[in-house]
């Protein structure tokens, strides 16, 4: 169909190349491979294939009159030289090829049984435009699952460090609960209420981001890390940020509200500022479509989290707050948000450079 060129050039733009295999005339082949977009001046045909080595066949773009065995070789051949190999096919002798591949697709309408058992994926409507949607797909997909790992990562990262580091102070300092015990900068039902509600929410949004430009990119190599180095350092940078926001909450308000009110006070800007942090883990040097998942995410659990420290502070051994700490709270958690930004961007700047 028309949209079949398009979809070549949308994919030779992502760094993948377009190799067709098939049993018609060479120049049938070349006819319909310049139609197509795929860049082609000779035909490799079945009869010249043994004749060429590995290093060979991988200059060839078009391969015409080849036979089950020819198939399975130039799949081989690519994936010796490093490539990941998607292989179409609808016949028999397709199999063979289809199974040795990395990414099997079959046709859905006009292939065979034996194709469809054998691979990985079928298409319904027989379109190559449809592979590439699912590429587009597919990419995007990794790119918000590295996203809500760098979300959770950086603020639980940020929870370690403030439990750890205050309860060195504390011990350091002697302080103490009303029944006695070291005064932890937050208890264990606070950290499972930040993990289940401000984490969960956000988390699930940020996998419905959408992400334009994603085929713009070349392919990430087979052994790339989940979370590469920038990935990283915005983890490592923006976790220990809010972790020194909430150890200035602990170390300041004690002497005005109380220990108990601090802890509280440094409860509420850990679950308020993981909520904002998630944009800001969204982030890379892609800039994905507005999410109204995530913007309602992030509102209920401000709502929430609100409701908690007015309504019933309480139920999760929080202790009440003056509105002025309200105040201190929205603006600590705010400006680690700004800050946490202009180490996103720092972060994929110096990338880009």
């Amino acid at each position: 169909g028309p949209e079949v060129p398009e979809a070549v050039e949308r994919v030779r733009r992502a760094g993948v190349r377009v190799v067709m295999v098939t049993g018609d005339h060479p120049a049938t082949a070349l006819a319909i491979a310049r139609q197509v977009g795929i860049p082609a001046e000779v035909v490799a045909t079945g009869e010249e294939i043994g004749e060429l080595s590995d290093e060979e066949l991988l200059e060839v773009d078009v391969f015409a009159r080849v036979r089950p065995e020819d198939k399975l070789r130039i799949v081989e051949a690519l994936q010796k030289a490093g490539e990941v190999v998607a292989m179409t096919g609808d016949g028999v002798n397709d199999a063979p090829a289809l199974k040795r591949a990395d990414v099997g697709v079959a046709m859905g309408q006009r292939g065979s049984d034996v194709a469809r058992e054998v691979a990985d994926l079928v298409l319904l409507d027989d379109n190559f435009a449809t592979i590439v949607a699912a590429m587009e797909e597919g990419r995007s997909i990794y790119e918000n699952i590295q996203k809500f790992l760098r979300f959770l990562f950086s603020t639980n990262l940020s929870e370690v460090l403030v439990v750890a580091l205050g309860m060195v102070f504390a011990a350091l300092l002697g302080l103490r609960d009303a029944a006695g015990h070291l005064l932890l900068p937050l208890t264990a039902v606070q950290i499972l209420w930040i993990n289940l509600v401000t984490d969960g929410l956000p988390a699930l949004a940020l996998a419905l981001d959408r992400n334009p430009g994603v085929l713009d990119r070349p392919p990430r190599p087979k052994d790339s890390p989940l979370l590469e180095g920038p990935s990283l350092r915005f983890v490592l940078l923006s976790g220990t940020l809010k972790a020194g926001f909430a150890l200035g909450l602990l170390g300041l308000l004690p002497g005005v509200v109380g220990l108990e009110a601090a802890r509280s006070a440094t409860f509420h800007f850990m679950a308020i500022g993981q909520l904002f942090f998630a944009y800001a883990a969204r982030h890379t040097d892609l800039r994905p479509l507005p999410n109204p998942y995530l913007h309602g995410a992030v509102a209920l659990g401000i709502l929430v989290q609100l409701a908690l420290g007015t309504l019933g502070p309480g139920l999760l051994e929080a202790v009440p707050l003056p509105p002025w700490a309200w105040a201190l709270v929205l603006f600590s958690a705010l400006s680690a948000w700004g800050l946490a930004e202009a180490v996103d961007r720092m972060v994929w700047r110096k990338e880009a450079k």
